[in-house]
């Protein structure tokens, strides 16, 4: 029967890779595969070098197409809006704050930001603008650069999507297809041309899987330069994807398992020796995770180098972490090291976003708990965070000088005596303000005179009794001597009686948590000599370890905003619900990220389509069917090809499913680049599939021919239809029935 023409066939291209087939019926295997589909794809007589070399060009010149095609989508009317839109309030600003060397604190690593403060700085951006909220106008601000970054790497997509799935495929058919679901995507556009983290982090996933791919190609020619080549920039695109968002693991565990089915088919080459095999792996580990590692690892030592600044991300971390910072309060101070009886000190909780133990002249409410004096937690400095350390059953005065100095111990009982209002902290049986089974904790007694209530035992975490306490570095709990509660912070806000202040509680739980440790900060004792705090400055690796403990905690604590609006895993693939870029009202300028709901709807049919006819074709296979050489050469196209880009779907979308944060549509994107190149490969197979069951040649070439063109036409329009939410809508909403916009709201979900 005759084959269907166009493009180039993939089966054939797959081929075992001599690196794995010792045997000679493997390798006869492959050679009946690459003939059958050479045979499939070209006539009996060889191709003429000429017609090679026209070939070649051919190739070239569509990917210039579609390269140029992408570029102009992302670069059209890129300046509009000349306002914030989105997310661009923080990630422009953290640009600004890398320009002025501020210190700031975000859930993601620095890369993306670091590349965005970058790219404004080479543009001419000042970093002045201040990126307070969405809809403030740039006025003569410079913010094209970091825009025209972003769209730059998000115009990349498309051709790297077009490259993977010619490799998967061999096909040039199924790679155009591909090229124009991403091109013609609105969501993917929309991402593209803002200054947000998403292009770049997709880029770095889709350079990632395409290195993967080239360097898998490359099997037969272990050890060569082009091998070396695409295995090295792989490991450096997996750097590239942890450094700009926490869910680049996602493509890194693609990557791992691609490199664990690879090594273990290697394992069973019995052709290979041991000290082979072992090149092998050494080269994994070097090239996939050492240098990887490295450039992460080198990342943050430039984001902690040229954030020298003292800046509001300051009261995310810890008092030894704030002591590198030029304009800190404890930069380049000196305090003494050691904790003393008769110091005044400030405590700080360790957990993220607490702050320090406060109290004020204000009394709980009536009605909660006993009428006392309030106790909280406050982010800011302030002389009511300041505190006086005394033995639990003197009255003398620690600091006269008559009397020896007398160290804090692991161990020791104490008592805090407020400075300003001279109160004792103090717990008791009553009810904490919010949380429930907690105790309260009071400012209680005149001064310093109060009751057994007001000892507190303190301990020092992971040291041995005995131990003097020390200021910045010692992590210390305070557990109250009466009721056996540790001293925390719940993290609640209190109402505006406690002044939108956070509660502190005595939780009878002992369980040894962030919000129940604390540290001194600021300590002042005269009798006692000063130390320098850069002898308590903590190391890189240190540093390196607290801020990733900071950022995970924070991306675990994200928490929805008033009237933004969320979704759930389940509502992206559907194109359930957009997400409002810009604009409100009928006189806004108005942008709306959402898919095109042609693409989108194709992608989600395609997934059901594949797992259905890559079943049937497993099946067969394992059943030792025998196949005609073209149905065996776009088998093995849709299980491996098409297999690779499932799994790829699969780890950048169920992983979701499993996160407590607050989630958004646009987590979705990467997964679709994914089942958007599935698609594309998937369509051209089943299209070539129908082709061959026909018995005409002409009509087989019209059936593929016509498919194809159907697709891309039908792509293409759709995008004509649904282009204004990328590139902005004004007038009457989608609701009204004036709005040109009308006829396209299908969903009732869709708020544009």
């Amino acid at each position: 029967m005759p084959p269907a023409a166009g493009g180039g066939l993939a089966g054939s291209e797959l081929r075992p890779r001599k690196g794995r087939c010792g045997s000679q019926a493997a390798r006869a295997a492959g050679r009946d595969v690459t003939t059958a589909a050479a045979t499939a794809r070209s006539p009996k007589r060889p191709a003429p070098p000429s017609s090679r070399r026209f070939e070649a060009a051919g190739r070239w010149a569509l990917l210039a197409l579609v390269t140029l095609t992408s570029f102009a989508t992302r670069f059209h009317r890129l300046d509009q809006p000349p306002h914030i839109c989105w997310d661009e309030t923080h990630f422009g600003k953290m640009g600004s704050y890398y320009i002025n060397r501020t210190f700031f604190f975000d859930v993601h690593p620095p890369l993306g930001k670091m590349l965005i403060g970058l790219a404004g700085y080479l543009s001419g951006y000042d970093g002045t603008f201040l990126f307070q909220k969405p809809g403030d106008n740039y006025e003569h601000h410079s913010y094209m650069g970091m825009r025209g970054f972003c769209a730059f790497l998000g115009a990349m997509l498309v051709p790297l999507a077009y490259l993977i799935v010619l490799e998967l495929s061999r096909s040039l058919p199924a790679a155009l297809l591909t090229a124009a679901f991403l091109t013609f995507d609105t969501g993917c556009l929309t991402l593209s041309q803002y200054i947000l983290l998403d292009p770049i982090l997709m880029f770095f996933i889709m350079a990632a899987m395409l290195s993967m791919v080239k360097y898998n190609s490359c099997a037969n020619r272990p050890f060569s330069a082009p091998w070396w080549f695409w295995l090295s920039l792989t490991g450096i695109n997996l750097a590239g994807a942890l450094g700009v968002k926490f869910v680049g693991l996602f493509i890194i565990l693609q990557v791992g398992w691609n490199t664990l089915s690879d090594l273990w088919h290697l394992f069973g080459d019995l052709s290979l020796s041991m000290a082979t095999l072992g090149k092998h792996l050494t080269a994994r580990i070097l090239c996939l995770i050492l240098l990887p590692l490295a450039l992460y690892t080198a990342t943050y030592a430039v984001h902690f180098m040229v954030l020298n600044r003292s800046g509001p991300g300051d009261g995310f971390f810890s008092s030894a972490f704030q002591a590198r910072l030029s304009g800190n309060n404890l930069h380049n101070a000196s305090i003494p090291e050691h904790l003393a009886y008769g110091s005044v000190i400030t405590v700080k909780n360790l957990r993220m976003a607490v702050g320090y133990l406060h109290s004020h002249r204000h009394f709980y409410p009536e009605g909660v708990g006993a009428r006392q004096q309030q106790v909280t937690t406050y982010l800011h400095k302030d002389y009511n965070n300041l505190w006086i350390i005394k033995k639990h059953n003197s009255n003398s005065d620690p600091l006269d000088p008559s009397l020896p100095v007398e160290f804090v111990r692991h161990g020791d009982i104490i008592r805090l005596e407020h400075k300003e209002t001279s109160r004792n902290l103090h717990s008791h049986y009553h009810e904490a303000p919010l949380t429930r089974k907690h105790y309260q904790v009071t400012g209680y007694g005149i001064n310093g005179s109060g009751d057994s209530n007001d000892f507190w035992r303190i301990e020092v975490i992971n040291r041995k009794f005995g131990n003097r306490v020390k200021v910045l570095r010692s992590r210390i709990r305070l557990v109250h001597l009466v009721t056996g509660c540790v001293l925390g912070s719940s993290g609640k806000v209190l109402p505006k009686w406690g002044w939108e202040q956070l509660e502190v509680t005595c939780t009878p739980y002992l369980k040894e948590t962030l919000s129940s440790i604390w540290n001194v900060e600021d300590h002042i004792n005269p009798k006692l000599p000063n130390i320098s705090l850069d002898v308590l400055r903590p190391s890189f690796p240190e540093i390196m370890l607290e801020s990733h403990m900071v950022m995970i905690r924070g991306n675990n604590g994200l928490k929805p905003k008033d009237n933004e609006f969320t979704s759930k895993p389940w509502h992206w693939p559907i194109n359930f619900q957009g997400l409002r870029f810009s604009g409100v009202n009928d006189t806004d300028f108005r942008v709306y990220l959402l898919g095109n709901p042609v693409v989108w709807w194709l992608n989600l049919l395609s997934l059901a389509l594949y797992i259905l006819s890559a079943s049937i074709f497993a099946v067969a296979v394992q059943r030792g069917v025998r196949l005609p050489a073209e149905v065996k050469g776009l088998s093995q196209v849709l299980l491996r090809g098409g297999g690779q880009l499932l799994l790829g779907w699969m780890m950048h979308y169920f992983p979701f499913f499993l996160m407590g944060r607050v989630l958004y549509f646009h987590h979705y994107f990467p997964a679709m680049l994914f089942s958007s190149m599935l698609t594309g490969l998937l369509w051209d197979t089943l299209l070539r599939l129908s082709a061959w069951s026909l018995a005409s040649y002409p009509l087989a070439r019209c059936v593929h021919t016509l498919g194809i063109l159907s697709l891309l036409l039908g792509t293409a329009y759709s995008f004509y239809l649904f282009h204004p939410l990328a590139y902005g809508m004004v007038g009457p909403l989608a609701q009204d029935p004036r709005s040109p916009m009308a006829g396209l709201r299908w969903l009732e979900s869709w708020d544009f």
